[in-house]
């Protein structure tokens, strides 16, 4: 088994920074805690819960339930919120919900996953209405973008091929659609071999066009190329390090490593193209760089990760770095 050394280190801010680094790999990676959102809270004063009391407060939700996210840079960035039933606007610590999306009549029941569009536009997964919903805030439009699948969860969009990839969990399989909504083609039935599936859940497509699906319920990772070929099959359930027992999120940094998010084991494992296990960050609590059943996780162009820690009810962000 790997080992791992925790450091502590502190800044002219006085904030403290946790840093976590594998000292047996021959490259040294350091995943470095960086801040969080919401910020750690202060408790209101008599004037402004009275305030709040007779004249409401604006934009009330709260995040209760983060399960994904999207990130522009390290000071804007999308949550869907699986509590309250919405996504947040998150602009420089400010948190807001688009009015689009507050304005609209409907219920999401199970919020799981979304992706942005070239156009900025954001599709959504709601895997009890059986729905995925696209969403316009500047042209202030929220419809219906399928509605034929079963039990839709993950969605990644493919900036190479310029496709949509959606998991149906209930139906084990992907399905590929264009930019309009239209069905081009299908990946996979139920089955533990290469291509088959057992309840997938969760799906990122990389800069190469690349998608990463965890196929839960067989405790493994497969990955396919651009054109839907399976290029890698890796992982087995297990209680140990490089083993999975609830695998939940997925995504890759610039050196092509796979970082899966496992609620269970309350990490962030990581891995190679091939399967090969390479560090891990996080354990089980509520403090800096500690997690309570993380699900979904985002890595932009600049190796920020975000993870969403589902059940302490915010999201972490950390800075990968490599010697």
């Amino acid at each position: 088994m790997i080992s791992f050394i925790i450091i502590v280190t502190y800044f002219q801010s006085s904030a403290q920074k946790k840093v976590f680094t594998n000292n047996t790999l021959k490259s040294k990676y350091h995943v470095q805690w960086v801040s969080q959102f919401p910020l750690n809270k202060t408790k209101p004063s008599k004037k402004n819960w009275l305030s709040n009391l007779l004249f409401g407060v604006k934009n009330q939700k709260k995040i209760t339930k983060p399960n994904a996210i999207i990130a522009l840079d390290s000071t804007r960035f999308f949550i869907l919120d699986q509590g309250s039933g919405t996504i947040f606007d998150i602009k420089d610590t400010k948190k807001k919900i688009p009015k689009v999306f507050r304005k609209n009549k409907i219920t999401f029941s199970s919020l799981v996953d979304f992706c942005m569009l070239p156009s900025n536009e954001i599709l959504f997964t709601d895997s009890r209405l059986n729905k995925i919903y696209r969403m316009d805030e500047k042209q202030k439009t929220l419809q219906v973008f399928n509605d034929s699948l079963q039990q839709p969860t993950g969605i990644a969009y493919s900036s190479v091929s310029k496709e949509i990839w959606i998991i149906e969990t209930k139906a084990h399989k992907i399905s590929i659609l264009n930019e309009q909504g239209k069905l081009l083609k299908t990946i996979g039935k139920r089955g533990n071999k290469p291509n088959e599936f057992n309840f997938p859940t969760a799906i990122w497509i990389d800069n190469l066009g690349n998608a990463y699906v965890i196929d839960a319920m067989n405790f493994r990772i497969q990955v396919f190329d651009k054109t839907g070929k399976n290029i890698s099959t890796f992982g087995e359930i297990g209680n140990a390090t490089g083993y999975f027992a609830r695998p939940k999120g997925i995504a890759t940094d610039s050196n092509g490593n796979i970082y899966i998010t496992d609620a269970l084991f309350h990490t962030v494992q990581v891995f190679d193209i091939s399967g090969n296990f390479l560090y891990q960050f996080g354990k089980q609590g509520r403090k800096q760089g500690e997690f309570w059943m993380p699900s979904g996780i985002y890595i932009d162009a600049n190796n920020f990760i975000y993870v969403a820690d589902n059940y302490n009810s915010r999201i972490q962000i950390f800075k990968l770095f490599k010697e």
